[in-house]
């Protein structure tokens, strides 16, 4: 178990770090230019895995061809995948990012890393029969009262379509609850599969997607100009190989170990690393006292939600 809290620890490490990596990256080209590179990038290290396997040793190849063989997945599968590579890759980085542009790197970490926890516990009860107490229930009203601040600054007017910063607000509001039906899905496929055949084959859907959403919004002459630009290259080299390929497998392998609370409950240092590395690096933020004392109420609140 040790160990699989370790790389808990990494995998928030180097997600912590990708807001600041994405906000860098968005001075270059737009927000989904920079998932469709990022995505790129992981399916392309899927493939040089597939040929690693298949030129190695023989018994290596023949486990590997053993994870293949049992995850000939159903056409209920498919469809799962399909909509994990929806909630998990194109919508839900077009989000991400987009609000990145908007309003900084930290409320938006601090969303989807304090928000998602209580939803991926809300969607545990409903689809993995955990019990719902006294206890739960106070936390997700000290939750609500956290997630207010958090969200809004103590100002509900960011909120209103007047606010400069409206838009950014709503899409970082999208993410925690993308996040969080993503996780459920992949929850429920990855039980007697393997996590990293299953997350190549969203990687491939999800860089499909973005292809054409990138197609649909003219940005594919922007994608190409800025193709070998280095601190772009570096910056999907970063958020593909170190926080897709390796820091989802830690995410779906973990979830197979541990209950998704405890999984998710590692999410909570994360925004405050992404906040961190955000003002040694001196990036701009719109974030205000309040949003900090939400956020530490949302996460006393999750405490209190998954304390037995």
């Amino acid at each position: 178990m040790l160990r699989v809290y370790l790389q808990l620890i990494f995998m928030v490490i180097i997600w912590g770090f990708s807001f600041v990596v994405v906000d860098i990256a968005v001075e270059f080209v737009p927000p989904l230019s920079i998932a469709f590179y990022r995505f790129i990038i992981a399916s392309f290290s899927f493939l040089i895995l597939d040929l690693y396997f298949k030129f190695t040793k023989q018994e290596e190849m023949h486990q590997y061809k053993s994870k293949l063989n049992l995850n000939k997945f159903s056409k209920n599968t498919w469809i799962l995948m399909i909509l994990a590579s929806f909630t998990g890759i194109s919508f839900f980085f077009f989000a991400q990012y987009s609000a990145i542009e908007i309003i900084g790197p930290s409320l938006p970490a601090l969303f989807v890393c304090l928000i998602t926890p209580i939803i991926i516990t809300i969607l545990a009860l409903i689809f993995f029969q955990e019990k719902l107490n006294v206890i739960k229930i106070i936390g997700f009203i000290i939750a609500s009262i956290g997630g207010f601040l958090l969200v809004t600054g103590g100002n509900i007017s960011t909120l209103t379509p007047s606010s400069p910063s409206f838009l950014g607000y709503l899409l970082a509001l999208l993410t925690p609850l993308l996040w969080a039906i993503y996780s459920t899905i992949t929850k429920k496929i990855s039980k007697g599969s393997s996590s990293i055949v299953m997350n190549k084959y969203i990687a491939y859907i999800g860089t499909l997607e973005l292809f054409f959403f990138v197609l649909v919004n003219g940005e594919l002459l922007i994608f190409f100009r800025n193709f070998f630009n280095i601190a772009l290259f570096l910056s999907a080299l970063y958020l593909g190989l170190g926080c897709y390929v390796l820091g989802y497998y830690i995410w779906q392998n973990s979830q197979k170990k541990l209950n998704s609370s405890k999984v998710a409950s590692f999410l909570y240092i994360e925004p405050f690393l992404t906040l961190l590395f955000s003002l040694l690096l001196r990036r701009g933020e719109t974030i205000v006292l309040w949003n900090i004392i939400g956020g530490i109420i949302v996460l006393v609140a999750v405490l209190i939600i998954n304390y037995k």
